[in-house]
């Protein structure tokens, strides 16, 4: 090999090395980039395993509450299916930072209230948090969002024997201070002395002035769900 020819074949080489290095950067860039933005936090339906059957009355009044090693606690979020420069996920963000009633009476909800404390909506990544509180649900404004029954529900059906039933809700749901009507068929168990109510109810975000910031890298579609898990004892 001639002196002339030695730097080349390293420039040669150089160059395979640059690229090899460049087809790495561009097949584990997406998997970091997803591994640091994370698919967030769900709230999933109630569990039905190992349930007890009934123990109190369905009539009466019932209070949100929160056991915090219990799989079926409190917990309400969303989910919303985004589409990344480099990926398609889903992302949800959830807090258990809820409160609420619901009376019962002959059988018949006749009313209730839930409200999320939407300053305490979080994700797996901070960062993202804090963008979603103060450019998407402006928090600031908007602290809280409301589910209102409107219409009295019959929950003479609901099974008390440790087994999930339906029950459909109608009411009235307030996000960043739109309100609008909703109707929902939600799983319902009644669990020893409490009730678990659960859904995942579909949503337009644009109902409730739900925009992407100019910051947001993502398209995010229109609909999402919002995942409601509700821990209810006297």
């Amino acid at each position: 090999m001639t002196t002339q020819s030695k730097p080349a074949s390293k420039i040669i080489i150089a160059i395979f090395i640059i690229l090899i290095v460049l087809l790495a950067l561009v097949a584990v860039v997406p998997m970091l980039f997803a591994l640091a933005t994370g698919p967030g936090l769900k709230t999933e339906g109630l569990r039905a395993e190992g349930a007890s059957p009934a123990s109190t009355d369905l009539e009466g009044e019932w209070h949100v509450t929160h056991q915090r090693a219990d799989v079926n606690t409190t917990s309400v979020g969303f989910t919303f299916f985004e589409i990344l420069p480099s990926d398609r996920r889903e992302t949800s963000g959830s807090t258990q930072s809820v409160e609420g009633w619901a009376t019962i009476a002959e059988g018949t909800l006749q009313a209730g209230e839930i409200v999320v404390d939407m300053n305490d909506v979080s994700t797996d990544n901070e960062r993202r948090d804090i963008n979603v509180r103060n450019k998407i649900f402006h928090t600031n404004v908007y602290p809280t969002a409301r589910f209102t029954i409107t219409e009295p529900a019959d929950v003479s059906a609901v099974p008390g024997d440790g087994t999930p039933g339906k029950v459909t809700l109608v009411g009235d749901m307030e996000i960043r201070g739109e309100t609008r009507p909703l109707r929902h068929e939600f799983d319902i168990l009644r669990d020893g002395d409490r009730v678990i109510v659960s859904g995942d109810v579909p949503v337009n975000r644009h109902e409730y002035g739900v925009e992407s910031p100019e910051f947001v890298a993502a398209k995010i579609d229109d609909t999402g769900e919002l995942n409601i898990r509700l821990l209810l004892k006297k």
